[in-house]
């Protein structure tokens, strides 16, 4: 299963899934461009872009052992931290000027905790932020905004005026209209690309400069607008859960037949659902309220849970879902509960809802496929 158009620029969108040095970054590193690494999709960065360098999601595609990270990691620390903190140890990421971190939850404080005293990147920072959503809380990461601004500023030797944050919200709000009009196709009875080409598309959208990727995205969205859409599947899918960047995981089900119209993933429609607001006086405050109340939110935060569910029942009905996927991390806590509860509400509504637990890195092909094909079987049924 897979897009009927032949497009160079999804075909670069994909490429940019498979390394952690792609192309276009590295074009821009042998520019003399610096490139600096932020965990979690809370991570600010049209900040680091108003200071002049490139925000990159930190991933640990590619890795393939974390031989290295389980001397200072525990085997029941997710597999994610591991292999990032494995790539880390090894040099892969050597590249980065810096990388910030958020107190997001306690496995990606364990890298920071020990990437400080292991690994030599030149510029470091932690961020605190707050598990509830209310005023109180926006003020709090504003403040924690203002600290990254300055600690940017005295290490880099800039001044990062509102103006230039002003600039950095425009170019990453038009990130975020652009790939809303890529998941609109996507509502289509027979929509022009696939799960795992869209999920590309969003990897691949934190991975390389903004302004070539907008360019790129305009390109393919002109090339998707007339295509001929995908007529041969079984079920309409919706995949909800944590990090998820590999888009060969979503073409194992698609394989089966069951297609990914949409989801609730951080590399996913929680990133580009709402925009920062481009108007305020404050554009720091601005984008505190983004982070904090106005992006969907992921289980970390502990009184949002009912507009999670919310988000994605209406997304259910919006893009007209068969069947809902949890997708968990092993051993993430936030999400074992997050599903739990999700469940529940999903069976008051009546719709389909499978669980599936995985490690980072591609591994049980066969059982995914299996989990899949049964799924599909129960919904048909």
């Amino acid at each position: 299963m897979e897009t009927k158009v032949k497009s160079k620029a999804l075909q670069e969108f994909q490429e940019a899934t498979e390394t952690i040095v792609n192309p276009e970054l590295k074009k821009w590193i042998d520019q003399g461009g610096k490139v600096m690494g932020y965990f979690c999709s809370y991570g600010p960065e049209e900040v680091i872009t108003a200071a002049g360098v490139l925000p990159i999601r930190m991933r640990a595609i590619g890795s393939t052992s974390t031989e290295l990270a389980d001397a200072y990691l525990s085997n029941i620390n997710c597999s994610f931290c591991r292999h990032c903190f494995n790539m880390g140890l090894q040099g892969d990421y050597d590249f980065l000027e810096g990388v910030v971190w958020l107190n997001n939850c306690d496995h990606v404080r364990r890298i920071y905790d020990n990437w400080i005293r292991k690994v030599n990147t030149p510029f470091t920072q932690m961020m605190s932020l707050p598990k509830l959503t209310t005023e109180v809380q926006v003020e709090w990461f504003r403040d924690e905004l203002t600290i990254l601004k300055e600690a940017l500023e005295k290490h880099l030797g800039v001044t990062i005026t509102d103006e230039k944050l002003r600039e950095a919200i425009k170019l990453h709000n038009q990130t975020r209209r652009l790939l809303r009009q890529l998941y609109e196709l996507r509502k289509k009875d027979n929509p022009p690309i696939t799960g795992a080409e869209a999920l590309a598309v969003v990897v691949a959208s934190t991975a390389m400069p903004r302004d070539k990727f907008n360019q790129m995205l305009k390109e393919l969205l002109e090339e998707l607008s007339d295509a001929e859409g995908i007529k041969d599947y079984r079920a309409r899918l919706m995949i909800v859960g944590s990090i998820l960047d590999d888009p060969a995981f979503i073409k194992v089900i698609e394989e089966q037949g069951g297609l990914v119209i949409t989801d609730s993933l951080c590399f996913g429609s929680r990133i580009v659902w709402n925009e920062v607001d481009e108007g305020a006086n404050d554009p720091l405050a601005a984008m505190a309220r983004y982070y904090i109340q106005d992006k969907p939110a992921c289980p970390r935060m502990f009184d949002t849970q009912q507009k999670r569910s919310k988000f994605v029942i209406d997304m259910i009905k919006e893009f007209k879902v068969d069947g809902v996927i949890g997708e968990r991390m092993i051993f993430c806590d936030l999400w074992t509960g997050e599903h739990f509860m999700l469940g529940s509400d999903l069976k008051e509504e009546g719709v389909p809802f499978m669980k599936l637990d995985r490690e980072y890195i591609m591994a049980g092909v066969g059982q995914l496929r299996t989990r899949a094909q049964a799924f599909l079987e129960s919904i048909r049924g």
